[in-house]
């Protein structure tokens, strides 16, 4: 549809300048020029019809020919040529067959040859400029056109390479949940029958949800807090865990699973078994900016233990980079010697400028 649409608006385009030049001697004049009419209009059509043929010689044939495959001496030849046969054309014409009105003064003063050189010479410079005008629509149009393809492959690059993140992310957050769940059966199997209950929730959500391009805020505070009170089931008592979530998330668009990637590594590095430990999970909207502030206790795990790490943070900057360029900060790390804290901040609207 909008190849269609760009191909006939272009054809529109054309029509409507060639008519406002056809139609310029019927409605301007001067007080001492009057309406063109008769012969004098014949002529200045004759004129105009000869940039049309130079025009479009090289809009649909020459340009493309000789100047997109890099013969520039070709291409001037080719208009050089062309030039000249057509300007001849008209000077035979309007000599003997629509001759203006003041020829026959000139003829005893010069010979037909030099009156013809006259003529090419007083001409080429202004069928030159029509080449000119004819070379710089063609290749700002195909500039364009170029473009135009080049977002579009861009765009389904992206496309392609956010769905295949998505892909990763999905199994991710399965083999960890499924890890949790399998230590929760040894502590208490009711409770780990209700988790599989809620986890059969929270992946309808990942599996059919997040194959969206945005759900709700409220959509997504509600999976995390499903898997927060998940994580809360199996943590030691000596763990202290503070949440802050909106009690009536906004329906504001947001990308889905955006921030499980940092709510998971809290909880998988943030926790010891037997020190002290905390996770603070802080998520709220505010003018307009989503922010996200996640600071726990730091337990690194052994390179023998370390579970897919990385995975979902290196996942989350690249979806970022992709969904909200300019549009975010992103900042994770140590915080202090025991410490770790990330902080997410999102622009969910684009600024008006």
């Amino acid at each position: 549809m909008n190849t269609w649409h760009s191909k006939y608006s272009g054809y529109l385009i054309h029509i409507t300048a060639w008519a406002v030049i056809f139609g310029i001697p019927l409605f301007v004049t001067a007080p001492n020029r009057p309406l063109m009419q008769g012969p004098e209009y014949v002529r200045f059509l004759l004129v105009t019809l000869s940039f049309m043929v130079l025009f479009y010689a090289n809009y649909f044939r020459l340009i493309e020919q000789y100047l997109f495959s890099r013969h520039p001496g070709r291409f001037l030849g080719c208009n050089l040529l062309l030039i000249a046969a057509v300007i001849m054309l008209l000077h035979l014409f309007f000599r003997y067959i629509l001759p203006p009105p003041d020829l026959a003064d000139h003829m005893p003063v010069e010979r037909p040859w030099q009156h013809a050189v006259r003529f090419l010479v007083g001409n080429i410079i202004l069928y030159l400029l029509v080449v000119g005008v004819s070379v710089a629509i063609r290749m700002t149009g195909g500039w364009y056109r170029a473009e135009t393809a080049r977002q579009q492959l861009e765009h389904s690059r992206m496309q392609a390479e956010l769905q295949n993140l998505k892909s990763q992310l999905n199994p991710h957050f399965l083999f960890n949940t499924l890890n949790n769940i399998y230590s929760l059966i040894q502590i208490d199997t009711d409770r780990a029958q209700q988790a599989v209950h809620d986890l059969s929730r929270m992946l309808r959500y990942v599996l059919y949800e997040s194959s969206r391009p945005t759900v709700a805020l409220s959509e997504e505070i509600g999976f995390l807090r499903d898997y927060i009170e998940l994580m809360r089931i199996r943590l030691p008592r000596h763990v202290r865990l503070f949440v802050s979530l909106p009690e009536e998330p906004t329906q504001s668009p947001v990308a889905p699973l955006l921030f499980i990637s940092l709510v998971e590594n809290a909880f998988k590095h943030g926790v010891s078994n037997e020190k002290p430990s905390y996770i603070t999970i802080d998520i709220h909207e505010i003018g307009g900016q989503l922010i996200c502030k996640i600071k726990n206790s730091h337990f690194p795990k052994t390179d023998a233990d370390r579970s897919g790490s990385g995975i979902g943070l290196q996942n989350l900057t690249r979806r970022l980079e992709m969904i909200y360029p300019g549009r975010y900060t992103f900042k994770y790390g140590p915080a202090g010697e025991a410490d770790y804290q990330a902080l997410l901040c999102i622009q969910l609207q684009a600024s008006k400028s």
